[in-house]
């Protein structure tokens, strides 16, 4: 698309707090220069908002402080005034039930923490899962020049030998001591090779994916999704990142001018290329609701379907982030599309560039790492879509995490009604289950389990896993960490706590499971399935107060990202009346 800069100069929305000579402008003025600020600062320059959800309790942005001060100095060089503000972060490591339980109550703080402050632009300064998501949705429902750096992600892990990939050794690891193929002693041994410099999950979780899904979208400067944490390029990326910021106040370049049609299909496409997070959908189509796009369930499958998985990273392959890095990161996938016809070329970044122009002339430097197209993970790697009378709204798959010979399967359900049920039964030797059936868990959506936690990639039975049984058929109304593996059905929709066909599942019936045809099928006669619907009562009782009285009251489903339903479509960025 073609952008026009604003004029510059003009009067910026801070200028209502800091201009002039009135009571009021005495007021905000005089109190912020108790920091130390000279007078000239409020002459009009753009003030830049570094929104940080550093946190000791968020240990993927537990170095973000450092980073803010190098947003800073290229705020300071570009004749900004940078004022850094924390915002809500919801940490994956720690948040209870979830942290995508307070998602959207961290994109309701950040999007009035804009709103109500004198704030031009903002830097979104995020890296653990959620908090990517929760300021993008803050930012574009204000539609405030916003631009992203995220803190990037650990260097590799490594444990005798062998690369330690973040969340997904953790479940390689506590099924091989189930299986008895590994000791407490090693997978204690183990844990101190995960995590072994600062920074988010080295594998393709839900982190990385988010990272690059920001940069697919335009939102990042070329090339920040994959620069480890710890690299001194994290820095240069954090400061020239301060230094656009500027110039994008000047120019009003908003959400709302990247944030169109053509730059999700292009994340989507990407999320295929690279593997990435099933939970990238719910976050996509969240972010799309906030600025007013229908993007559905549909169009992850039709875009994703024929992008084949080149980015050759666990949970589907055998690297992590930092070989990414090195190959060359996102812009040599972002090409690749481009070169197979798979890019909207002219789509708009925060650079002011085409994001072609971005891409154009990089090189891949390991093609190992990031494969040729006929040495692809999985031809079909975009995020399939299943529905049928189990998932009359949709389910979602990652194709290249599963297990091939399991893509087509019909077998006897063994149904856990919720995640305290599955605790209690999937370890007992007597559990009538072997690997042919399919796992079935019920009420753990967005508001049977509340926040929809990331527990739909369920451990496997001892009694399986004993016989080198790694991977079987699982359905839930969950979601599973971008770390995950597995052939796993996700996000069934309507969910179960809503009366979702899911509800009604029992021991015994069969499951079919097609993802060719994207045919989810319980195998139940349509009679026997009114008669158990209309028999179901729900087993979630409504909160009483407080947030979790709203969140259950608002939250949409996952076929629509699981948002709140009267955030979607409104957006702007009036300056709030003064009370002074």
């Amino acid at each position: 698309m073609t952008f026009k800069p604003s004029p510059w100069p003009r009067k910026l929305r801070s200028q209502e707090w800091y201009g002039g000579t009135s009571r009021d402008n005495i007021y905000h003025r005089g109190w912020l220069k108790n920091q130390g600020y000279p007078h000239d600062l409020f002459d009009g320059r753009p003030v830049i908002g570094i929104l940080n959800t550093w946190s000791d309790l968020t240990p993927c942005n537990g170095h973000l402080r450092e980073l803010a001060e190098k947003v800073k100095a290229g705020v300071w060089e570009a004749g900004g005034f940078p004022l850094e503000v924390p915002v809500f972060s919801a940490s994956e490591n720690t948040y209870r039930p979830t942290a995508m339980m307070y998602r959207n109550l961290a994109a309701l703080a950040v999007e009035e923490t804009m709103r109500a402050q004198p704030i031009d632009g903002a830097v979104l300064l995020v890296g653990c899962d959620k908090t990517t998501p929760s300021l993008l949705m803050g930012a574009a429902s204000t539609d405030i020049p916003s631009i992203v750096v995220t803190g990037g992600p650990m260097l590799n892990g490594w444990f005798r030998g062998e690369r330690v990939g973040s969340g997904t050794a953790l479940w390689q690891m506590s099924e091989a001591i189930k299986a008895g193929t590994m000791s407490k002693e090693d997978f204690l041994d183990a844990e101190q090779a995960m995590s072994r410099s600062s920074g988010t999950c080295n594998t393709m979780g839900t982190a990385s994916t988010m990272a690059s899904m920001a940069e697919a979208l335009g939102m990042a400067l070329s090339g920040n999704a994959a620069i480890p944490a710890v690299d001194s390029r994290r820095r240069v990326m954090a400061q020239l990142t301060g230094r656009r910021i500027v110039q994008m106040v000047k120019d009003d370049l908003k959400p709302s001018d990247i944030l169109t049609r053509e730059a999700f299909e292009n994340a989507i496409r990407a999320n295929g290329a690279i593997g990435g997070s099933t939970n990238a959908v719910v976050h996509l189509l969240a972010l799309a609701g906030r600025v007013g796009i229908d993007l559905t369930l549909d169009d992850w499958d039709r875009l994703g379907r024929n992008v084949p998985t080149i980015v050759n990273l666990m949970p589907s392959g055998k690297y992590l982030m930092e070989e990414f890095f090195y190959a060359g990161g996102l812009p040599v996938v972002l090409k690749r599309l481009g070169e197979s016809g798979l890019l909207h070329k002219e789509a708009l970044t925060v650079s002011g560039e085409k994001i072609w122009d971005e891409v154009k002339d990089v090189t891949n430097w390991n093609e190992d790492v990031i494969l040729p197209t006929e040495k692809a993970l999985a031809q079909q790697g975009g995020i399939a879509v299943l529905k049928g009378n189990l998932a009359p709204k949709g389910a979602v798959l990652k194709p290249s995490a599963a297990t091939a010979s399991l893509m087509v399967h019909r077998g006897r359900a063994v149904v856990f009604e919720d995640i305290d049920d599955y605790k209690r039964k999937i370890n007992d030797p007597d559990l009538d289950i072997d690997e042919t059936c399919v796992m079935v868990l019920k009420n753990c959506g967005p508001r049977g389990y509340p926040g929809m936690a990331e527990v739909g990639n369920m451990g496997l039975p001892p009694k399986v896993l004993k016989k080198g049984i790694t991977d079987m058929v699982r359905i839930s109304d969950a979601r599973m960490s971008g770390t995950a593996y597995g052939t796993v059905v996700l996000h069934t929709s309507p969910e179960a706590a809503a009366g979702g066909p899911l509800a009604i599942v029992r021991d015994g019936d069969f499951i079919e499971l097609d993802v060719p045809n994207r045919r989810l099928h319980l195998d139940v006669p349509e009679g026997e399935i009114e008669r158990r619907l209309a028999e179901w009562k729900s087993p979630v009782e409504r909160p009483a107060s407080g947030y979790g009285m709203l969140y259950h009251d608002h939250v949409t489903g996952a076929d629509t990202g699981a948002d709140f339903d009267f955030l979607r479509g409104a957006r702007g960025n009036d300056v709030p009346k003064d009370s002074h």
